[in-house]
Order: C-alpha cells, then sequence, then structure tokens
C-alpha cells in the first residue's frame, strides 16, 4: 500500500510544486529553501540531535515548553509553513536549529535523516506521514508522537485507509495522548504505546509583559473590547455581520499573516498604520505577529475563530490562561478535550452560530461579574492542568536512555 501512495506522490509533484509556487505568491518565504522540502540542507548538523516537527505557528507554539525543557540538548525544529518558520524565528532565534521538513518522499526523507541524524523523533500532535515514519524504523530511530490528539472524524479518515496508516502507526515508539479519548482513538488506529499525559498547550505561560501592554492599551482605548481572535478565511464576514452595542471596538486578529490586507478591507484601521483606534471606528485590525498575548490582554471578551465552519477550531487555551473570558464556535473537534473542560469550568460559552456567538459577546460586555468570574476561572483552569510537559519529558527520558543529559 505504502508504494501506491508513494506512486501518488510522485504523479502529484507538479500540483505540489504549482501550489508552492502559487502560496509564494503571498507569502515569499514559501520561494525560499525549496531544496529542504526535498531533503538537501545546507545548515550542519549537530550530533546527538533531538528532532521535533512542528508543522506550523500552533504547533511551533505548543513546542515551547517541551523545547524548554530541552534545554542543553542540540535541538532541530522542522516545520511546513513559511509561517511556522518566521513563528521558530521568533520564539527560539538561534537557539536551535530550524529548518523545513522534507515532502514523504521516500529519497528526500532518507537525504533529511542522513544529514541530520536524530537520536529521537518528536512530531507534534498528528503529523504521521508513511515513509518518514518507515525510514525511522529502519534507521532506528525512535519516534514519539507529542501532544496527540485524534478527533473522531480525523480518526474515521485514517481508518479507511488503515493498510497504509496501521503500520505507520504501529511503528510509534511513544504516544503522548492529550486524554483519554484521544488515546482510546490512537490505540485503535495501530498505536502500541499510548499514554495520556495531558495538553501541552496548558504549559505555555502568555507573556506577562504583553498582557500588561495589551491592559494600558485597551484603558487608552476606554471602549469595550470584543476580540475576534484567530479567525479564518470567511469568518469575519460573518461576525462583523452582527450588529455591536454602541461605543463597542471589534478587535480583528486573523490567523494567517497572508490575509492581513484581504481583512484590512473590513477594518477602518489597522494596528502596523494606526496604533490605536479613532473613537467613531467600528473594526480595528490586529496585524502583527507573535503578540496574541497583547490582544486577550486588550480584551474584554475573546471570540475565537476556526470554529464557524468545520475547521476544528483554534487554541482557546491561551486566551483561558491570559483570564480572557471566551466564546466558542460550534466546531471545536481540533480542541474538543480543552473545550469540554473550558465549559464544564465555566470560563467559556459555546455558540451554534456566528450570529450566536457576537451576541453571547455583547451580552458578556454587559455583565462586568460574570466576566471576572470566567477570567478567574479560566486561569484555575490552566493552573489545574499544567504538567503536561513533565509527563511528555519522562518519556523521552525512557527512549533516549543512556544520555548523560537526562541522568
Amino acid at each position: 500500500m505504502r508504494g501506491a501512495y508513494t506512486a501518488l506522490l510522485r504523479l502529484a509533484l507538479p500540483l505540489i510544486l504549482l501550489r508552492l509556487w502559487w502560496r509564494g505568491r503571498r507569502e515569499p518565504r514559501y520561494r525560499d529553501a525549496v531544496s529542504e522540502r526535498f531533503g538537501r540542507y545546507r545548515t550542519p548538523a549537530k550530533e546527538n540531535l533531538v528532532w521535533i516537527h512542528a508543522v506550523s505557528v500552533g504547533e511551533a507554539r505548543a513546542a515551547a515548553p517541551l523545547v524548554k525543557a530541552l534545554a542543553g540538548h542540540a535541538i532541530l525544529v522542522t516545520c511546513t509553513t513559511a509561517a511556522g518558520r518566521e513563528m521558530l524565528e521568533q520564539l527560539y532565534g538561534d537557539s536551535i536549529g530550524a529548518a523545513y521538513l522534507p515532502y514523504d518522499y521516500p529519497e528526500a526523507v532518507e537525504r533529511f535523516l542522513a544529514h541530520f541524524r536524530p537520536r529521537l523523533a518528536i512530531l507534534m500532535e498528528t503529523e504521521v506521514w508513511p515513509n518518514l515514519l518507515a525510514a525511522c524504523q529502519r534507521r532506528q530511530v525512535p519516534v514519539v508522537l507529542a501532544n496527540a490528539r485524534m478527533s473522531a472524524r480525523s480518526a474515521r479518515g485514517y481508518a479507511r485507509w488503515s493498510a497504509l496508516t496501521r503500520p505507520a502507526f504501529a511503528s510509534l515508539g511513544a504516544v503522548c495522548a492529550q486524554s483519554a479519548a484521544d488515546a482510546e482513538r490512537l490505540r485503535a488506529l495501530g498505536a502500541a504505546h499510548v499514554e495520556v499525559t495531558g495538553n501541552l498547550k496548558f504549559d505555555a505561560h502568555p507573556d506577562a509583559s504583553q498582557i500588561a501592554a495589551g491592559q494600558a492599551w485597551r484603558a487608552r482605548v476606554h471602549r469595550p473590547v470584543v476580540l475576534l481572535a484567530s479567525t479564518r478565511e470567511g469568518e469575519e464576514k460573518l461576525l462583523l455581520a452582527e450588529p455591536a452595542p454602541p461605543g463597542a471596538l471589534l478587535l480583528v486578529v486573523p490567523r494567517h499573516p497572508q490575509r492581513f490586507d484581504e481583512v484590512a478591507a473590513l477594518a477602518d484601521s489597522r494596528r502596523t498604520r494606526q496604533p490605536l483606534p479613532g473613537s467613531a471606528e467600528r473594526v480595528h485590525l490586529g496585524d502583527t505577529m507573535g503578540e496574541m498575548a497583547f490582544y486577550y490582554g486588550a480584551c474584554d471578551v475573546a471570540v475565537i475563530g476556526g470554529a464557524f465552519a468545520p475547521l476544528g477550531g483554534q487554541n482557546l487555551i491561551e486566551a483561558l490562561a491570559c483570564g480572557a473570558p471566551v466564546v466558542l464556535g460550534p466546531h471545536m473537534f481540533n480542541f474538543a478535550e480543552a473545550t469540554r473542560l473550558a465549559l464544564e469550568a465555566g470560563a467559556a460559552v459555546q455558540a451554534a452560530d456566528a450570529g450566536s456567538a457576537m451576541r453571547a459577546a455583547f451580552a458578556l460586555l454587559a455583565d462586568e461579574e460574570r466576566r471576572q468570574q470566567m477570567s478567574a476561572a479560566g486561569r484555575k483552569l490552566c493552573e489545574a492542568h499544567r504538567g503536561a510537559t513533565a509527563h511528555h519529558l519522562a518519556i523521552v527520558k525512557r527512549l533516549l536512555k543512556g544520555s548523560e543529559q537526562f541522568s
């Protein structure tokens, strides 16, 4: 089955290259280091390397507590997206190695592994690539699937191609599942060594200086602020269609930076050109990267994007950790466990559609007592669920047995 999969990948190569070029029109960094996507690297490799793969921005941020815990070890972090590469540079600078992971062609992944010679591979969340995992198995590189999640919808998709995916899951040296439900689905797909370790995103501490700067910005604006956080394509129009209370400011921060100019057409001002919105302006665009803690500090209520179409939602944990009352859309299946916990704790409310979500947010603007209760509940929830990094690190130590760095 893997042979047929590889043959289809080879047939798709012209389309893959066309897509890379097309995305490079809006994000020029997609045209940088194209050779890395085929396993050819100029960066010299370090000895005893621990390799972490974080496909994009969310995974790069989720990996941060683990990268910090592995300090003292040579680290390579790979990504797939241009935004992910920029986030790695923002988070870590030159303290780690950064590269693009090659496409899942056998010769490309072999070149990658031959060049970097990792001692251990850590794949974040759901990055299961058949040829890559087969090559790691041949080279006896143990692989950890970290912060692993598996929605019922994704599990059904993997199960349909079980002849291809089951050997890949079975080859994993360890799986660190976010929840018992994730663990159960991963075992059913063929993963043998599964432990429930919790969600690394609870261990990420938001930047206190950014939160304080956001709060100071909010004080200068001197208006109630509803944040539309990490919105995806089409969501802004749906959310902004709901009439806002007089004086309320809608602060929109799209998930992907390449959409800033597009969303600017819906806004009255944007932060990079006008740091403070005018008193009569209704919509202000947050068009900066790496400042979500600022935006959560600046808002009275946060509506989390990615959940008003079946996209799985975006990370609500950072908002909770910053003390923002949270409103969620209906499609949060990529954050199912965190959503359940937040709803049960009273730190979030969930709405059936975009209009209902905005009405819920506006109702919270008028209820300061409830906002304070939700804020406290969110912080308490995050504090109670920290500790996933320690569980992950214990498993990494086990697979790196004999390493002096972890003795």
